[in-house]
């Protein structure tokens, strides 16, 4: 019986999978997409960002790479921090971060204020992906946790493939400072929902909160340990050269390769958009594919050899006819769909109380390795750069998917029973 004047604090038990499990999804994933869509859309808005603030190419690129760079670094601990403190505040934070970093960026007009964008702009975005990974593992059963995932980045990467012509159309209405401002206001809008609406399940016997007096040493704690995982560590790196090719081809030298091969500035985004669509496609298909054929590694491997070709074919064939272009742009993403399987193998390979920080690791390695292919290669370009120049440079990209491929081959196997969190 309840003390007299003692208020209970028990609240039912939250139905996993239910109506508000996909609402708190649906708002989570629509985080993903929007920052996809600002982060993507740099492809479209940076010329125009670098002859309004009179930036070269290479400060272009080294801007792009501190978004990557201060991602990837506050994803490594953005997992475990989700681990520890839930969705609720994190995830609201995260969506005002993102918020003003969008409006610290339509304000650009130097080097200074786009790269100070782009830092507040990645350290909201560092917690959207693994925030709608770990939704996925609270609100849905166990089992569901990789498809749910992968749902994720097939919605980010359609909105990217819907976005990026979508930007490029409404830059023909609006400036490109008023189109970030209006991404801004919708992540106020957004943030005021996550406040409202998201939080964690409610089990009917949550355990006793543990004394954390260092939770900073529990943090590197359990990164250490998802580290000494060498297939942690190989999902890591063959993932990163996936998606970190993807990245660096989708929002910066996809489209400038394309125009200096003459297409027009529309079609050479209507082709970023392509591979963007392909990743929306491989994501979930590549799990599908590798439970069918009962390995990680073999799929792997393969589908990163045919990224490889891909990528090399769109740098350095004689490609004139725009249907093969959309081909290989297609391809392109498709095959870097093989990411997936990084988060897949990691989660396998560990503890399932680490799952948040194994996820953080592959995806924080996605990013570094983007922002490294966006950057060393910008640093060689002259300011107005051939085809010529571009097939000079960025031979990184394709010899970044070979020591992904090396990497996957060394994979040992995975405990299945193991990929999905503890809830």
């Amino acid at each position: 019986m309840t003390e007299p004047g003692v208020a209970t604090t028990a609240q039912p038990k939250s139905r996993i999978g239910g109506p508000e499990a996909w609402l708190i999804w649906v708002l989570a994933t629509t985080f993903v997409v929007w920052l996809f869509a600002i982060q993507t859309g740099y492809a479209v808005v940076s010329p125009e960002i670098q002859d309004s603030a009179d930036l070269t190419l290479a400060q272009i690129g080294l801007a792009a790479s501190v978004y990557t760079w201060v991602f990837a670094f506050v994803q490594f601990f953005s997992g475990s921090l989700l681990d520890r403190f839930g969705s609720r505040p994190l995830l609201g934070i995260a969506v005002i971060l993102v918020a003003v970093g969008a409006f610290l960026y339509a304000g650009t007009t130097d080097f200074t204020t786009l790269a100070i964008a782009q830092a507040v702009l990645a350290l909201g975005a560092a917690f959207g992906f693994v925030g709608a990974g770990y939704i996925g593992g609270k609100w849905f059963p166990a089992a569901r946790y990789g498809l749910m995932f992968g749902l994720v980045q097939a919605a980010a990467s359609l909105g990217s493939a819907v976005g990026q012509p979508v930007i490029l159309l409404v830059l023909q209405s609006l400036s490109w400072q008023q189109l970030l401002v209006a991404f801004g206001t919708f992540g106020v809008i957004l943030a005021v929902l996550f406040f409202l609406i998201v939080r964690d399940p409610v089990h009917p016997a949550p355990s006793a909160p543990r004394d954390r007096p260092n939770v900073f040493a529990e943090i590197l704690r359990d990164l250490g340990r998802c580290f000494a995982n060498l297939n942690v560590v190989l999902s890591a790196l063959f993932a990163g050269a996936a998606f970190g090719t993807m990245l660096a081809l989708g929002t910066l030298w996809g489209p400038r390769i394309m125009e200096a091969r003459g297409a027009s500035t529309e079609f050479a985004t209507i082709l970023t958009a392509l591979a963007w669509l392909g990743l929306a496609a491989g994501a979930p298909l590549v799990n599908i594919r590798s439970d069918r054929v009962g390995s990680r590694r073999r799929p792997a491997i393969t589908w990163l050899a045919l990224q490889t070709l891909a990528i090399a074919a769109v740098i350095y064939l004689p490609v004139e006819s725009n249907g093969v272009a959309a081909v290989l742009m297609f391809a392109v993403g498709l095959f870097s769909g093989v990411q997936m399987l990084g988060f897949t193998v990691a989660g396998e390979s560990i503890d399932g109380a680490l799952i948040g920080s194994a996820s953080a690791i592959v995806n924080g390695f996605c990013f570094l390795i983007g922002g490294m292919l966006t950057s060393i290669p910008s640093s060689f370009m002259p300011s107005d750069p051939t085809l010529q120049d571009y097939q000079r440079t960025l031979w990184l990209l394709p010899a970044v998917l070979v020591a992904g491929a090396i990497a996957a081959g060394f994979l040992r196997g995975t405990n299945r029973s193991a990929s999905a969190p503890a809830t």
